[in-house]
């Protein structure tokens, strides 16, 4: 009957060689917990519900939009050397080639922009944002371990036999091209000689795979408790889900300025070059795609998680109706960003066609000028001459 976002635990403890039990609840984050879909809140001695108290609940609210997770707590009262402890600090001053100080009190100086935060009582807390990106072992913050990172390899299409799984146990930051390195040794390769060089190719372009990752770490919905990122390899395809919504129309995504619902957390990627905040993911990841000549990324929404499909190179005739027409969208705003259009000719190119397969070309963007995706740019040039936009330009 609770609302999804409802978070708490139980736990058992000795007493006086009596067994007790503990219910520890949290508290919300980013929207209230309801139960039966109505939220509650206590006024007095009674349990009212909470919209027939506007000025409580405007007060609430408030306070749930200021609350923000990566200044949470993941641990607290810890004297400066614990804390230390519990990081992978010589992390950070690679990633921001800055050399690292001798003792713990210049650590301590560099990591106090919101990593570790010295507390009213003289002690130190670990924020999430430090916790989430730099823990030695996620192990070490019970309530962020459900938010490493998980690699699943199956046999085959379909999720009836495992081959592998990993899950990550060093902080986002840390562990990030480990974790790239691992997903790269489960994909298939081949040795291609290139003049006198020997160079390796792999089923899906590496540009596509970080981005993927990336925007699933930073993008992911922190406030759903019990899950986190997952990777699943399959023989054709690798899915990327994480839980939450994008906060952009998808069929926008190219185009749109960035957003994040976790802004300090995005920030502080962007400081360690392991993502931009320039909103160009989707454009990298589309364009490797392209340029590689495999069919278009792909976004399934759900009602709480998001996830993200690269497919292997596959025929032209093998691709499906709708992921044919998402192609051809996503072709012509990658064209519209860079002040181009899409054309039979591009779109032909994109899919690796030759001139003899200009009719099917015709057809499919017709059916996506039918379906709204496309528009003419001008509706009365010569068929031959005929350039295409999408809808929103």
């Amino acid at each position: 009957m609770l609302s999804k976002n409802a978070d708490f635990e139980f736990h058992s403890v000795s007493l006086d060689d009596k067994s007790v039990g503990i219910l520890i609840i949290y508290r919300a984050a980013n929207q209230t917990v309801m139960f039966e879909k109505v939220d509650y809140i206590r006024v007095g001695s009674y349990t009212k519900k909470l919209n027939e108290f506007p000025t409580l609940q405007a007060q609430l609210w408030d306070r749930l939009r200021n609350s923000k997770f990566e200044e949470r707590f993941a641990r607290q009262d810890l004297d400066m050397v614990t804390a230390l402890s519990f990081l992978e600090y010589s992390t950070y001053f690679d990633l921001v080639k800055t050399p690292q100080p001798a003792n713990a009190e210049g650590v301590f100086h560099y990591l106090e922009e919101g990593i570790i935060v010295k507390q009213d009582n003289g002690l130190y807390a670990i924020s999430n944002l430090g916790a989430i990106l730099f823990a030695k072992r996620f192990s070490d913050f019970p309530r962020l371990s459900r938010k490493a990172v998980r690699v699943v390899q199956y046999q085959g299409n379909n999720r009836l036999n495992m081959l592998k799984e990993y899950t990550g146990n060093k902080g986002y930051a840390v562990g990030f091209e480990g974790l790239l390195g691992f997903v790269d040794a489960l994909l298939p390769t081949e040795e291609v000689i290139n003049g006198a060089l020997r160079e390796k190719k792999t089923a899906y372009p590496s540009l596509a795979i970080r981005e993927a990752v990336g925007n699933a770490l930073i993008h992911q919905d922190f406030s759903i408790p019990g899950t986190g990122p997952v990777v699943e390899i399959f023989d054709g395809r690798i899915e990327i889900t994480n839980p939450g919504t994008p906060m952009v129309d998808i069929k926008r995504i190219v185009d749109n300025p960035p957003k994040s619902r976790n802004e300090k957390l995005a920030a502080l990627m962007r400081r360690l070059r392991i993502c931009e905040e320039l909103g160009t993911g989707w454009d990298k990841i589309v364009i490797s795609c392209e340029i590689a000549l495999l069919p278009a990324p792909k976004i399934d929404l759900y009602e709480e998680n998001t996830k993200v499909t690269l497919f292997a190179e596959m025929p032209f005739s093998s691709i499906s109706a709708e992921d044919k027409l998402w192609a051809c969208y996503l072709h012509a705003c990658i064209k519209q960003v860079q002040n181009e259009q899409l054309t039979n000719s591009s779109l032909r190119e994109r899919f690796g066609l030759k001139p003899s397969s200009s009719g099917s070309v015709s057809r499919l963007i017709k059916e996506a000028v039918e379906y709204k995706l496309l528009k003419p740019l001008d509706p009365d040039t010569a068929p031959r001459y005929m350039k295409y936009i999408p809808y929103w330009a």
